[in-house]
């Protein structure tokens, strides 16, 4: 079963159900993205297409990673009906999805049409065995880890992914077009554009296009070989290219990468690809248990001693130091 063929995304004028479980450490733009669309749905059409509430695990206020709280209305009830369960997780939420409740979240799902995992909240699902023998997705940053502990589902790197009664969603932008999609299926596109309007929110997306590791934003404007040198230092972190590679892939010579480089971001291309390698470092040393051997052999290092120097060169401590202390 696929997004056109789920009931929930077939045209209907009947008010959609849903309830937003949010879990403390969700991004704040993920919990807008997820529910602005609907008030503005309602909003542009003068009638309630949606109706929904939040919850949590225990009744209490949600926090988020910017340090604002998200009221609720009252703690996740597991014999509560509805027509949609979409579940908002970040960090945490992994070690959160070993606890009981992915026992309650099975039972749960038999009072939904459809359930969702919003960036983290993939993990819930994951761990409460929904995604096993379907395509799913994840924030970029946890993909790989994602896909090695859910062996049985179809792990894509898609923005989102809906099959049958269950969606995964990579993120705050990727919900929004989530979101969009589905008012456009149910409520029509004239509604699903005034959405968009209010957000003036021009970029939607398909569902299947790639969850990019740099955000371009309009990058391409300012140079038409920029996007696209970038994307491929971020399709090769592990095996980096030379710069003169890149540049002749992009049509350029050296030289000519340089100075667009150094005009539109304020360094040059090897720098930036360097800095791009160590970013992915940073986040794998401070996200996941893999060693730092393992680490500088996936973001293109040599030898862990070079990724050591480097490393320390610039940011001006060894990788162990950013490792978290349990």
């Amino acid at each position: 079963m696929n997004s056109e063929t789920s009931p929930l995304f077939l045209p209907n004028t009947k008010t959609l159900d849903v309830t937003v479980l949010v879990f403390s450490g969700a991004s704040l733009m993920c919990v807008a993205s997820t529910i602005d669309p609907m008030r503005a749905a309602n909003r542009v059409s003068g009638s309630n297409l949606f109706k929904w509430r939040i919850v949590s695990l225990d009744g209490e206020s949600t926090m988020t990673t910017c340090g604002l709280p998200i009221a609720v209305s009252g703690s996740f009830n597991t014999s509560e009906k509805g027509d949609m369960l979409l579940v908002i997780g970040g960090f945490g939420t992994s070690d959160i999805a070993r606890t009981t409740f992915t026992a309650n979240l099975r039972r749960a799902v038999h009072n939904y049409q459809m359930i969702g995992g919003i960036e983290a909240g993939s993990w819930l699902l994951g761990r409460a065995g929904l995604l096993s023998g379907r395509k799913a997705t994840t924030h970029w940053e946890d993909m790989e880890e994602f896909t090695a502990e859910f062996p049985d589902a179809d792990i894509r790197p898609d923005r989102y992914v809906i099959d049958g009664p269950v969606f995964t969603s990579g993120g705050a932008s990727p919900t929004f077009d989530l979101m969009l999609h589905l008012i456009r299926s149910r409520y029509g596109m004239s509604v699903a554009l005034d959405v968009a309007s209010v957000f003036i929110y021009d970029e939607a997306h398909a569902s299947n296009d790639a969850q990019p590791l740099v955000s371009l934003g309009r990058l391409d404007d300012v140079h038409p070989k920029l996007a696209g040198a970038i994307r491929l230092m971020e399709s090769h972190i592990e095996s980096p290219l030379t710069i003169g590679a890149i540049a002749k892939r992009c049509g350029l010579s050296a030289r000519s990468l340089e100075k667009i480089f150094s005009k539109a971001v304020g360094e040059g291309p090897g720098r930036y690809y360097l800095r791009l390698r160590l970013k992915m470092a940073r986040r794998l040393i401070t996200d996941t248990k893999s060693p730092l051997a393992d680490i500088a052999a996936r973001t293109g290092f040599s030898s862990a001693a070079a990724f050591t120097r480097t490393f320390r060169s610039f940011e001006g401590k060894p990788p162990s130091a950013f490792r978290p202390v349990h």
